[in-house]
């Protein structure tokens, strides 16, 4: 038995934010069924090579970016442009519990099919919209992307090398995150109804999901007072928490309080760091973070990523040699 048995998601998204939250809740049992454009479904069926199996329509078979955001669901087409298309949408709402749509703001009202529309054909529905910006305000009608949202949301000014341009994330992470905020609010609104019988509108942007994650840098600069800026893979605050090249790879290292700068130092065997009162707290450390950095990469030159990784873990302290996928 899993917790959404008997929870029917009728999913009128494409690209990765939407289909990445109803796919969630179809590992959590939901029945999903995922509403398709004739002809061409979802685009990114064709976001490759690669792509696997049969050829569908203009594809030579589903991509692997597709298949990566839509297990556990069955597959329709319906043309929500044309009036039959549209009364099967209100037609399978009226039985679903949820609905999860990312058309720009506004377009599925001009259709009939917004959340006033079929709040009261099937008032137990929750509808969850999915967009750029969300569904006020001066942008609510702009389309928006993962990278834009990135360079828009300031993720690309701190992410990339100190001296370098600012850069995106390798992973869509604002799509991804969006689609478990989506998933979690959706739960949310599932529990309420048990308590009020009522279904609700979920707004969720792609932007207030980004903004979320910024977290402790935003913080940083509302107590602060300054921006933020590219560090590499260091820690706004925290030193040492950063990768290190050894003599013949690159492993990453976080020393996140006194007990681990001790052990670190102890497993380096470098008592004189210790003892340096420029390194003596945290806060030391993080001012004067430079000189810090120099002293720990002319050690770890010294020796292999191995044995270094070796002598770090037995000393118990978080660390890992940075890899290549695969």
């Amino acid at each position: 038995m899993q917790p959404l048995n008997n929870i029917r998601v009728l999913d009128i998204t494409r690209a990765l934010a939407g289909p990445y939250c109803t796919m969630m809740l179809g590992d959590l049992g939901a029945d999903v069924i995922k509403v398709e454009r004739p002809g061409v479904g979802d685009e990114t069926r064709g976001w490759g090579p690669p792509f696997v199996g049969k050829p569908y329509g203009n594809y030579p078979g589903e991509s692997a970016y597709f298949i990566a955001a839509n297990r556990n669901k069955r597959s329709v087409t319906v043309n929500i442009q044309s009036k039959e298309g549209q009364e099967i949408i209100r037609k399978l709402a009226g039985v679903s519990d949820v609905l999860v749509e990312n058309y720009r703001t506004g377009d599925l009202d001009k259709l009939g099919l917004g959340y006033n529309d079929l709040h009261s054909l099937n008032p137990k529905l929750i509808y969850c919209s999915v967009s750029g910006y969300g569904r006020t305000g001066p942008y609510a009608d702009r389309p928006g992307y993962d990278a834009v949202i990135q360079g828009e949301g300031g993720m690309m000014s701190i992410t990339g090398p100190v001296d370098g341009p600012p850069s995106r994330v390798g992973i869509p992470i604002t799509d991804i995150t969006s689609g478990m905020f989506a998933a979690t609010a959706i739960l949310a609104a599932l529990r309420a109804r048990d308590i009020t019988g009522e279904g609700q509108l979920v707004d969720i942007s792609l932007f207030d999901s980004h903004i979320a994650l910024l977290t402790n840098v935003a913080s940083n600069y509302l107590v602060g007072g300054n921006p933020p800026r590219r560090l590499g893979n260091a820690h706004p605050n925290l030193v040492p928490y950063d990768s290190f090249r050894a003599r013949d790879g690159w492993f990453i290292l976080g020393v996140a309080n006194e007990k681990q700068w001790g052990l670190l130092c102890d497993a380096l065997d470098r008592a004189d760091l210790k003892a340096d009162e420029r390194f003596a707290s945290n806060g030391k450390r993080v001012t004067n973070r430079a000189a810090l950095v120099d002293e720990l990469n002319n050690t770890f030159a010294q020796k292999n990523v191995d044995d270094w990784l070796a002598d770090l873990v037995k000393a118990g302290l978080p660390c890992g040699r940075i890899n290549s996928i695969p």
